[in-house]
């Protein structure tokens, strides 16, 4: 197994499923219905058609739930990733996949507009490698039709990023990537 796909399991088992981020995945991630797609590319244009083979590939494979792209040696620098995910959004439209697919992405830089670099609600979206994550729609309406109040979601994240604080977050990190 490719170390990015460790390293990310890592991450989603520790601080995405054990802190409970997203209440969705663990499910997902126990039933194995992840799909990892390690893309060395570090320019827009491989990745996005990177990013469109996995809408194909999920389109292609109902077991699977969801698909991660993780970027493990590009768009470290998380403007660029921003930029990226500018344009994936705008594909995913112009390829017919919006209103299939949404994306939601990760990013070890990651850093909410109008935030302090190091406030401790980034780590709700840090990762240890850029990612996208494709999400079937469907799926997400579903889950949130018998969630009791998911718009708190992000409220309840960033609460509990600045209970556990930054330190925390970069240690886990760290720790992650080192293995």
């Amino acid at each position: 197994m490719h170390p990015a796909i460790e390293q990310t399991k890592q991450w989603l088992a520790e601080i995405v499923i054990g802190l409970n981020f997203c209440p969705f995945a663990k499910k997902e991630f126990v039933n194995d219905t992840i799909h990892y797609h390690v893309s060395s590319a570090g320019r827009i244009e491989p990745a996005l058609e990177a990013l469109m083979a996995q809408c194909q590939y999920l389109s292609e494979h109902d077991e699977l739930e969801t698909s991660l792209v993780i970027f493990s040696t590009g768009f470290r620098q998380f403007e660029r990733y921003l930029d990226l995910l500018d344009y994936a959004n705008e594909l995913l439209v112009d390829s017919g996949y919006e209103g299939i697919f949404q994306l939601a992405s990760f990013h070890p830089d990651y850093c909410f507009e109008g935030e302090d670099i190091d406030d401790a609600a980034n780590y709700t979206n840090r990762s240890p490698y850029p990612t996208i994550h494709l999400i079937r729609e469907a799926s997400m309406e579903r889950v949130l039709a018998v969630y009791q109040q998911p718009e708190a979601i992000p409220e309840n994240n960033i609460a509990l990023a600045h209970e556990k604080g930054a330190t925390y977050f970069k240690n886990v990190l760290k720790r992650i990537k080192k293995q």
